[in-house]
């Protein structure tokens, strides 16, 4: 069977897919890792990709692209998003990537994240609603929604600049964080998803990306990440409020040695929390569905799922 790759970059993380193409054009993962290399450290401050963050996720692409190699990957497809697309040196970081890795990075908007991590969703969670789909894709930089129906027709799709990373950079000065400053992120997040339309009747949300996998991961105190028990979860409103309430009372080192937590996630998950609360109170729904399969999924479609595979 044919077999393709794709790399995610984003604002906080790295994130690799290697996949087989099925005869039914469907993608059967080979090998999935990630790395935060926090590219986008200072971005929203400078608007520049600082030397540390670039080399720290430059070398993570030589090693994942070396990897996809090695595994046969026919072609490798690249993305880079939020911090990519703000920062003012972007180009530098793209013809350094060709350089040493040997791939072509694509940057991408808003609305065509919005778009890859909509399809990925779509195949997964479409046969499980009783109605449309609302997904959420929180990343470091950015967090998009989009609405859209089961045949992967999308009816609404926006990408906000609020991220983890990027609001845990703005507002957070102390650990744990104050009390007005987490009063000031849930303001700013209220204002901001204030322009979303309603949902759609019925409509079931979906979470995408390393924050609304880490919840979930943290709710069930998992020692061990286990994807197969993430992807098809749920984390209701109460759950999440509760979760929120713990994340952002306990200092920086308890957070770190939470169940469930990658060290390196622990300073932006607090901030992480809030725009997922902020986005099921702006919704007016009940419960999150966490898919762990996001825009690298669906890049690998876009890019990879319209040739006819071998027999």
């Amino acid at each position: 069977m044919p077999r393709f790759a794709s790399i995610d970059i984003g604002t906080n993380s790295v994130l690799l897919l290697v996949a087989d193409r099925q005869p039914d054009g469907r993608f059967q993962a080979v090998v999935e890792r990630a790395e935060i290399t926090r590219l986008g450290r200072g971005v929203d401050t400078h608007r520049v990709l600082s030397p540390d963050g670039m080399e720290a996720t430059l070398a993570t692409l030589v090693a994942f692209a070396d990897e996809a190699r090695a595994l046969g990957a026919e072609g490798i497809a690249v993305s880079a998003t939020s911090a990519a697309r703000d920062a003012k040196n972007g180009a530098d970081f793209i013809a350094a990537a060709k350089a040493r890795a040997g791939v072509t990075v694509e940057i991408i908007p808003g609305e065509m994240e919005a778009q890859l991590s909509f399809a990925a969703v779509a195949a997964d969670f479409a046969g499980d609603a009783a109605g449309p789909l609302v997904v959420v894709d929180i990343g470091g930089g950015s967090t998009e929604f989009i609405y859209g129906n089961d045949a992967g027709t999308v009816a609404f799709r926006h990408s906000f600049d609020v991220g983890a990373v990027r609001l845990t950079e703005r507002f957070v000065r102390t650990d744990p964080l104050s009390s007005d400053e987490r009063g000031a992120i849930e303001a700013h997040l209220r204002d901001t998803f204030s322009a979303l339309p309603p949902p759609p009747p019925a409509a079931m949300l979906v979470g995408v990306a390393g924050t609304v996998t880490t919840l979930y991961a943290v709710e069930h105190a998992m020692a061990t990440y286990d994807a197969e028990r993430v992807h098809g979860g749920t984390l209701s409103r109460g759950q999440l409020d509760a979760l929120t309430d713990r994340l952002c009372a306990l200092p920086l080192e308890a957070r770190r040695a939470l169940p469930g937590i990658q060290p390196k996630r622990a300073d932006v998950i607090p901030a992480g929390a809030l725009i997922l609360r902020e986005a099921v109170k702006a919704l007016g729904l009940d419960a999150c569905r966490v898919s762990d399969r996001g825009l690298r999924w669906g890049l690998l479609v876009h890019r990879f799922g319209s040739a006819p595979s071998s027999s």
